[in-house]
């Protein structure tokens, strides 16, 4: 995975620019855009992004516009508050949707995350720009978040797709067993509990309907089955002694 780069767009407050490098490090992002006019990058921005954001301060690049920040990039992600009356060019969509949406791009993608200035956000030529949309569904009375926060909830939805897609338990998962198989597990089951005492009253069959549940919602595999059922004979061989 190419990872993005964030492109901030017109930002006054040096605090907010060093407290975005800082999120942007710790979820493993590493290159910076701001586009003019932006502020200056002094000790507040270097003291707030700490020794961990202080190297992509150092590398910051500077572009006179948006159109111009965007050049290399095939892919230029917008997010945007949900304040007021505002008009999309495109639906929106959640910070979790949008690895699903990077993820249809060819590897190696050149992507840019693009945020807007602190009091008014990007406008709506800017964001004619840009697809998809991110905006965070905050509460309604208070729809709108600091640069920073705004820039480590969306990297930390692409770092935990990132992680997902590295680890084993990120590989596609197998299918789910045919429900015949799944019927006949849990009659074997319940066949067991019965023959152990578990049956005690007329609850019995709401803890059966609750067990099937819990296996319906676990979607168990071939193989996990399988297991389940041999673990059942196991114990059936062993209920007569």
């Amino acid at each position: 995975m190419r990872r993005p780069t964030v492109i901030l767009v017109r930002p006054s407050e040096e605090g907010n620019v060093g407290s975005a490098a800082r999120a942007m490090a710790n979820m493993g992002l590493e290159d910076l855009i701001l586009v003019e006019p932006a502020c200056a990058i002094g000790s507040v921005a270097v003291a707030l992004a700490t020794r961990l954001g202080t190297p992509i301060l150092g590398r910051v690049r500077r572009a006179e516009s948006l159109v111009e920040a965007l050049g290399p990039f095939r892919r230029a992600v917008g997010t945007t508050s949900t304040r007021g009356s505002r008009i999309f060019p495109v639906e929106p969509i959640t910070p979790r949707e949008l690895p699903a949406v990077l993820a249809g791009d060819p590897p190696g993608t050149a992507t840019a995350l693009v945020f807007g200035p602190e009091r008014s956000g990007l406008e709506r030529d800017e964001l004619a720009r840009l697809s998809p949309i991110v905006t965070v569904p905050c509460a309604d009375q208070n729809p709108t978040l600091n640069l920073a926060q705004a820039v480590l909830l969306v990297a930390y939805e692409l770092r935990l797709a990132e992680l997902d897609a590295a680890s084993p338990g990120g590989a596609p998962r197998e299918p789910a067993a045919p429900h015949e198989e799944l019927d006949a597990f849990m009659a074997q089951l319940e066949d067991i509990l019965r023959r152990v005492g578990f049956e005690r009253n007329s609850t019995f069959p709401g803890v059966i309907r609750d067990l099937r549940q819990v296996f319906a919602r676990a979607a168990p595999n071939d193989r996990e089955i399988g297991m389940l059922r041999g673990a059942c004979r196991r114990i059936e061989r062993l209920i007569p002694r």
